[in-house]
């Protein structure tokens, strides 16, 4: 299965496409059952491909469930539950703890102990007006799934992010960072399995880890999916 990164940015593209099947087991196993019909052309600009994967996330949506921080075994060592709830484009989240008590966190860097940065939820990047092609990117097999291979940078920060061509969906996007002049893969997030919530297909189940350094994961849980009234 193909690895997706960008918490939120993955989610909700999921969350735009309309139901498929009663199964999937990844989201480029339900993406693949859409029609052929291509929404983003052969003479699309990296900055129209880029609008177009804007317009996939949805303005209004609550999403409830878990984020458990893991060790390397497999066992859970903190657990905060959550809802993340997106107005008009705005991203609020709320965290608590086991007793079901409100945890405090900074909209800056990584959310407490966990994998989870807040640029993951907010989606940023998708608004970097440094954004190319990567040719050499799109080469490689997304689950057989045709993408444009967007690469977006600001400063020393980058991220390189597959886009269906018939949705406009975000399928994988890795977070970057530069290292001795060359552009180094740092953090990873890959969805195991979807699951259907009403009329919605999302991820049920979503790991978050670095690519180097301790062995440590963070799984999200996802247990309910409504839209904003």
């Amino acid at each position: 299965m193909k690895r997706l990164s960008t918490v939120l940015a993955v989610l909700l593209a999921v969350l735009s496409v309309p139901a498929l099947a009663e199964e999937a087991t990844g989201a480029a196993d339900a993406l693949s059952s859409l029609s052929q019909e291509q929404v983003i052309s052969d003479d699309c600009t990296p900055a129209r491909v880029l609008e177009l994967c804007r317009a996939m996330v949805p303005a209004d949506v609550v999403i409830g469930g878990r984020v458990n921080r893991r060790s390397r075994h497999g066992r859970t060592v903190a657990s905060y539950g959550f809802v993340l709830k997106r107005r008009a484009g705005v991203t609020e989240l709320e965290l608590r703890d086991e007793k079901g008590e409100a945890v405090a966190f900074e909209k800056g860097g990584r959310i407490l102990d966990t994998d989870l940065t807040w640029n993951d939820l907010a989606m940023d990047f998708l608004w970097w007006k440094d954004v190319s092609f990567d040719e050499k990117a799109e080469a490689e097999s997304m689950s057989g799934i045709l993408c444009k291979v967007l690469f977006l940078k600001q400063g020393d920060h980058a991220y390189r992010a597959w886009i269906d061509r018939r949705t406009g969906a975000m399928l994988q996007a890795n977070e970057l960072v530069l290292k001795d002049g060359a552009w180094t893969t740092v953090r990873e997030v890959f969805c195991t399995s979807l699951k259907k919530f009403g009329e919605r297909w999302a991820p049920k189940n979503i790991e978050v880890g670095p690519t180097n350094g301790p062995k440590y994961r963070t799984k999200i849980v996802i247990e309910s999916v409504e839209d904003l009234k």
